[in-house]
């Protein structure tokens, strides 16, 4: 049954005796608005409301829940500071002699939030508290960018992958239980003593080749027949996606050689799996230099406020720019909304991305990123003179050719310019222009070339010089979440760790919404309450 707080604070309040808490602090401004932080109402749902012993009421939890991201701990060392810590206490209205509760209650809210939906919940409150506030326009100009993320899971080898994998799928067909045991082939009945019963590398010299081929062979050999085996339950949804998990990770990592034969294969596929633990997880690079394995995370913040009004992950092996659309489109739908302007570094400044913020509906998003620097700008494509209309191009050297038809992308024509290798042989840029070893210099235009061309242009001016600094508190934003514990994702699973992103979030919005009500003199409470009462809603205040 739905527990609830009481309407006022109890006879021990820890805000009601002499404490040290700096009122200026993030526990003691939080203080301030602890009654008007959270509702038990917004959390009926996910109770029965007339049976059963009373909940811990979920504003508290969801009070818990906050500081817990905010300062990062566990949670066991989130309920004893409800016992011990003070600074908790002050925050969340608590007497001083608060008994606690089972650290287990955060893991049953948490489900509960995510099964029910709600894992938004904090995060879009506290957006809405700041649209009541007029912190955030109707209106806004976004600000985005991406930051590494580890993941849960331990990154594991080829061979540790194959050896999971196979446990795994063993697993889910049933074999786990002493009847399915029951009447077992003698090859089956080594697949399960192998991978159920022991779960441990082979006994093998590491460091010898001969020896690590012949195991390769021996857990390709078995997980094909677990495979096989796994055909028989195929309607099982589990078993399928084991079963899709174990053939993906062969696909990647596996080749064959002239005799037949399992072999690592060189390079690393695009998507690869690098963990059976968290199979979500992926290679990803942030620069040359720099590979982290785990996930992006995308943060978008308003200029003005710089509050966040988006957090999500996608995959670290995805482009940051290519998850603009949905960046764009969650914040309208969540934050009620309309964005006007997005800027972005130069991973955002594809030509796709620019026809979709052109084509955006009821109007245009205008996008603010530049085009990637080239490498050697004397002979990059963007030093040819491309005249769409005439349908001609002019190397830096004056020398000019017509066009003829390249392949169409998605329905859209591209041109291709090939200027004759005898031409550009006497050209001084020959050796750094041309790359092939019979033709000369070619030059092909993209499907959104008008848009790139325009783009081009328009980053050589001061005003988008300008506009573009302006970008620059996103780095700021995304050092503070990390602060927080952003960096170190605690679950496995999108749903829990989206909502550990949210929440992380969450504690940063209030921090910020704080601050943004002391400098623009705003009662952040009557905010709140001008949020619950009844004519307002969540979203599209």
């Amino acid at each position: 049954m739905l527990g609830r707080r009481e309407g006022q604070s109890p006879l021990f309040s820890a805000q009601s005796v002499p404490h040290r808490v700096p009122p200026d602090s993030f526990y003691g401004r939080m203080a301030s608005v602890s009654q008007a932080l959270f509702r038990d109402e917004d959390l009926e749902e996910m109770y029965d409301v007339s049976n059963g012993r009373p909940s811990i009421p979920p504003s508290l939890l969801s009070g818990v829940l906050l500081l817990q991201f905010h300062d990062d701990v566990s949670d066991t060392e989130a309920v004893q500071r409800l016992q011990f810590d003070l600074r908790w206490q002050v925050a969340l209205d608590l007497p001083t002699n608060y008994a606690g509760f089972d650290p287990s209650s955060l893991s049953y809210f948490r489900q509960r939030l995510i099964e029910h939906e709600k894992e938004r919940y904090a995060f879009d409150r506290f957006v809405a508290v700041g649209r009541a506030a007029g912190f955030i326009a109707d209106r806004v100009t976004l600000l985005t960018d991406t930051t590494p993320v580890k993941g849960a899971g331990a990154v594991q080898d080829t061979y540790t992958l194959l050896r999971k994998g196979i446990r795994k799928l063993l697993k889910q067909i049933g074999y786990t239980g002493s009847r399915k045991r029951q009447g077992l082939s003698s090859a089956t009945q080594r697949l399960v003593t192998t991978y159920l019963e022991r779960d441990r590398k082979a006994n093998i010299d590491w460091s010898n080749p001969t020896q690590r081929a012949t195991q390769l062979q021996i857990l390709v050999q078995d997980a094909e027949a677990v495979l096989e085996l796994a055909q028989a339950q195929s309607d099982n949804a589990d078993v399928r996606a084991t079963g899709w998990l174990l053939t993906k990770i062969m696909g990647d990592d596996l080749t064959q050689d002239d005799q037949g034969q399992a072999q690592i294969a060189q390079g690393t596929a695009p998507d690869r799996i690098i963990s059976i633990t968290d199979p979500e997880m992926r290679h990803g690079r942030k620069s040359s230099a720099v590979r982290f394995n785990g996930f992006k995370a995308a943060v978008s913040t308003e200029l003005s406020s710089e509050l966040i009004l988006d957090i999500a992950d996608m995959s670290a092996s995805r482009g940051d720019g290519q998850e603009l659309g949905s960046i764009v489109t969650r914040v309208e739908e969540n934050a009620g909304v309309t964005v006007a302007e997005v800027i972005g570094d130069g991973a955002y400044g594809s030509g796709e991305n620019r026809a979709a913020c052109a084509a955006h509906l009821p109007d245009p998003v205008e996008l603010v990123s530049p085009l990637a620097v080239p490498n050697d700008p004397a002979v990059d494509k963007s030093a040819f003179q491309i005249d769409l209309q005439a349908q001609t191009a002019t190397c830096p050297q004056g020398y000019t050719v017509n066009a003829h038809a390249g392949p169409s992308s998605n329905g859209l024509p591209t041109w291709r310019f090939t200027f004759p290798r005898v031409l550009c042989a006497t050209c001084p840029l020959f050796e750094r222009c041309v790359k092939s070893k019979t033709a000369g210099r070619t030059v092909a235009t993209h499907p959104h070339e008008v848009l790139l061309q325009a783009a081009r242009a328009q980053q050589q001016t001061d005003e988008f010089k300008t506009r573009y600094r302006q970008r620059c508190p996103i780095e700021r934003k995304q050092a503070e979440l990390v602060q927080h514990g952003l960096r170190n994702t605690r679950f496995l699973g999108d749903p829990k760790r989206q909502l550990q992103r949210l929440w992380i979030g969450a504690a940063v919005n209030l921090k910020r919404l704080f601050r943004l009500a002391e400098t623009r003199r705003v009662d952040l409470r009557a905010s709140f309450q001008c949020l619950d009462a009844p004519q307002m809603h969540l979203q599209g205040i």
